[in-house]
């Protein structure tokens, strides 16, 4: 599976740039944003500083939506990103994130200095890691989509947000620095495979894992870590 990922991996970020020129003229201005029509079907994340605390409550696509938990993201014993859940109702396993007319949103805020290539490259992987074959082929475009994405910044910044949102009806809508980056990708299949990076069976961090779901790290969390 690893190297099935890895072979994926090269050739989406190989075919990025593609994926750009691919997407609807309207849905993209020049800086490669999404256009204002795209921009009315969220509610903009402010960008925060590394230290302003997540809301308790969110709008997404009009939908109120609470905070199910939020953590922070380790690379060895380095901080890369805070991040947090949010559902409309509770949740504590990746299985109950809801179907897709449930709005939902992934918000990180970077801790340092991040090559957006890599973190694109970091979330293609994840994805990878967390569903077969099969559907990896399936998301095969989405993923492009995603890697075009990211193409389009160099880097992010310490306090530069990314949030990750499900807006039902729509699809899921990336936003840079508070601002939607591209148009919705309506499959809710990727969606789900999106959160999987960070809640699936193999998570990026099993301790930002147990954050985002609201359960206490166990002995065996930190283990795996």
């Amino acid at each position: 599976m690893r190297k099935f990922g890895r072979h994926i991996t090269g050739l989406l970020i190989a075919g990025g740039m593609l994926a750009v020129a691919s997407l609807p003229a309207a849905a993209r201005t020049e800086s490669g944003a999404a256009s204002p029509a795209e921009m009315k079907q969220v509610s903009i994340a402010p960008q925060m500083t590394v230290n302003t605390p997540f809301a308790e409550k969110v709008q997404v696509g009009g939908r109120v939506v609470q905070l199910n938990g939020s953590g922070t993201r380790f690379k060895a014993v380095f901080q890369v990103y805070r991040a947090a859940l949010y559902t409309e109702k509770p949740i504590q396993q990746y299985g109950d994130l809801g179907g897709g007319n449930e709005s939902k949103r992934i918000h990180l805020v970077m801790l340092r200095e991040v090559n957006a290539n890599e973190l694109g490259g970091m979330f293609i992987r994840g994805i990878q890691e967390n569903i077969d074959k099969a559907s990896a082929a399936r998301l095969m475009p989405a993923m492009l989509r995603m890697s075009a994405l990211f193409n389009d910044y160099k880097k992010l910044e310490a306090g530069d947000s990314v949030t990750l949102d499900w807006v039902p009806g729509k699809g899921s809508v990336v936003s840079v620095r508070g601002v939607p980056a591209t148009e919705a990708i309506p499959e809710a299949q990727f969606y789900h495979a999106l959160a999987g990076i960070w809640l699936g069976a193999t998570p990026a961090d099993w301790k930002l894992r147990d954050a985002l779901l609201g359960v206490k790290a166990t002995t065996d969390t930190a283990i795996r870590n």
